[in-house]
């Protein structure tokens, strides 16, 4: 178990921060993080996964109607909470997640589309994923 959330922590540092005026997450990066997987991860890469998304803004309000918009979408809302050791830009995060089943090209087109969600709705960034089996 210990293994598994060493490799989680450092797939959320491959997938690194991006800000809303920074570029989404490059294809080069989730590569890099879908050959750490098939190297180290004790789950089947190719199958359906545990996806979790997040998302930062300096007031929970615009976050609460992303998660509004984001469960239409068929994502699950997991939390929504303050951090106060964050930049007063991304004090708020919201978590969501979904079952799915990616390669670099769908988790390319995908963080595409959360981080133009994210921009749309004037959040402060779309800030990435993790990944895990499915329970």
């Amino acid at each position: 178990m210990k293994k598994i959330a060493s490799l989680l922590v450092g797939l959320v540092l491959a997938a690194t921060s991006v800000g809303q005026t920074a570029p989404p997450i490059s294809k080069s990066q989730l590569q890099s993080m879908f050959d750490s997987m098939r190297r180290d991860a004790p789950w089947n890469v190719d199958g359906p996964l545990l996806w979790g998304y997040f998302f930062t803004n300096k007031t929970p309000e615009p976050l609460r109607r992303a998660g509004e918009q984001l469960e239409v979408m068929g994502y699950r809302v997991v939390d929504l909470s303050e951090r106060a050791d964050a930049a007063a830009s991304a004090r708020w995060w919201l978590h969501v997640e979904k079952i799915e089943t990616h390669t670099v090209e769908s988790l390319h087109a995908r963080n595409q589309e959360l981080h133009a969600l994210a921009s749309k709705m004037s959040l402060n960034s779309y800030d990435g994923m993790d990944v895990g089996p499915v329970p």
